[in-house]
């Protein structure tokens, strides 16, 4: 979950704020002195936090929030527009150039995720229909051209490199190029060090004096928490930043970079990386963070993944098989599919409202992808025939099932079970819906 502990401490907190008919301001410095705590405990910059906390009291004290007949609402919708505004109030889009490519440099620390994060937004862009090439200007780091090279051939993406040339030549040859082909985005990988160094920062203003890009993108590991901040510091004091983005923020329990790294440094945060799959990338929305972080939920971006990840012609023809009750083994492996396209199980739960404040309780019931792998399996070992007629397979059949799926007869029953008990379930809306004339399932509208 991220921000995990965070989370957990500042709902936890507004739980108790909420049970009050009525808020003093003995109640309101209580919960605020808890979210101080968190906060800091979230390794979030001390400055940032005093001034933070300074706001929101301010807010909280006014005679909207301790005369409203919801004032523990109140203070959460204080909270969570003071959050969105530390974290940058509304997405930070990439600047355009007047003249294609728009030029793009990834730089930061090494480990911080530079040639993967290169990689996976070219991968965006090209999804918005854009033709991004990827420059492997990294030549000190042992396999990092090959590495980009190998995303590249995944993603179907051109990479542009020299080998060892020396890096500002590299870019110079690799603008020649983007220009020639006509690309539209030039996205540089730049190499990295394990500290900020002279040499570093050096050939890094060399080849932004080269390229004169439209972008500079600082890559930080958001699990470095107060650390990642000091490093953007350091980069901003040498470097034109533009924007920065988040790695590995599915596995930050603390928070403090997200919160911080914008206040601090003024560098608006445009992309976070969700996970370590290609796809697992996006635009950076505070409000939604914000949203995630007080357990609302995200909505929007469920939305968004839904639609990316579910075809419509075929969403149409399984309301009909719904309706008709002909939903068979089939369609339930390929909805099963297209769930997990969305990204991982427990990151689509905390996007339901309600659900982050369930966290503790899910903790004990964490979601098993694996399951859905055995599922998989079981249904893929059924033949044809099986899977449109489940009801035909037998005592045999089920232990050829098993021994195909490399599964037990046990989990075969199980999902016959389960399937049986959907079917039923289906047939009842189904008669429903007839009943009430409408001839739709409210749930595919």
């Amino acid at each position: 979950m991220i921000f995990e502990n965070l989370s957990n401490k500042l709902q936890d907190t507004f739980k108790r704020l909420r049970g009050k008919g009525k808020l003093t301001e003995k109640d309101v410095n209580a919960a605020l002195r808890e979210v101080r705590l968190a906060l800091l405990e979230a390794d979030v910059n001390f400055r940032v936090v005093k001034d933070f906390i300074t706001t929101v009291k301010e807010r909280s004290l006014g005679s909207e929030v301790l005369t409203s007949l919801t004032p523990g609402q109140m203070v959460i919708k204080i909270v969570n527009e003071e959050l969105t505004k530390l974290m940058g109030e509304s997405v930070a889009g990439l600047a355009q150039a007047a003249v294609p490519p728009t030029i793009i440099m990834m730089v930061g620390l090494q480990g911080a995720g530079k040639t993967t994060s290169a990689a996976k937004l070219a991968l965006l862009l090209k999804k918005k229909k854009h033709k991004p090439l990827l420059v492997a200007a990294d030549i000190y780091r042992p396999a990092a051209i090959k590495q980009l090279q190998v995303l590249g051939e995944q993603l179907d993406i051109s990479v542009f490199q020299m080998g060892q040339q020396e890096p500002v030549q590299i870019v110079k040859a690799a603008l020649e190029q983007a220009k020639k082909g006509n690309y539209d985005y030039l996205i540089v990988d730049t190499a990295g060090r394990l500290h900020v160094d002279e040499k570093l920062m050096s050939e890094l203003e060399r080849m932004a004096e080269v390229l004169q890009p439209q972008e500079i993108l600082l890559v930080v590991d958001a699990m470095t928490g107060q650390d990642a901040v000091n490093v953007a510091q350091a980069f901003k004091e040498r470097l034109a930043l533009t924007g920065v983005v988040l790695t590995k923020l599915d596995g930050d329990t603390r928070g403090g970079a997200a919160l911080s790294v914008r206040a601090v440094t003024g560098c608006p945060i445009k992309f976070a990386a969700l996970g370590e799959k290609t796809d697992a990338f996006e635009p950076f929305h505070p409000d939604r963070m914000a949203s995630r972080i007080l357990g609302m939920g995200d909505v929007l971006t469920l939305i968004e993944k839904a639609q990316a990840s579910f075809d419509e012609d075929k969403a149409r023809n399984l309301e009909k098989k719904l309706r008709t009750q002909q939903f068979t083994l089939e369609d339930f492996l390929e909805q099963m599919q297209q769930l997990r396209r969305m990204g991982p199980l427990n990151q689509i739960m905390e996007m339901l409202p309600g659900m982050g404040s369930m966290g503790k309780k899910l903790k004990g019931m964490q979601v098993d992808e694996k399951q859905f792998a055995r599922t998989e399996a079981i249904i893929k070992s059924m033949t044809k025939t099986e899977r449109l007629n489940p009801s035909i397979i037998n005592s045999s059949r089920r232990k050829r099932i098993a021994a195909g799926s490399g599964t037990r007869v046990q989990d075969v029953n199980n999902l016959l079970k389960q399937f049986d008990m959907m079917q039923k379930m289906i047939k009842k809306f189904s008669k429903m819906e007839k009943g009430k004339g409408k001839g739709k399932f409210p749930f595919l509208r």
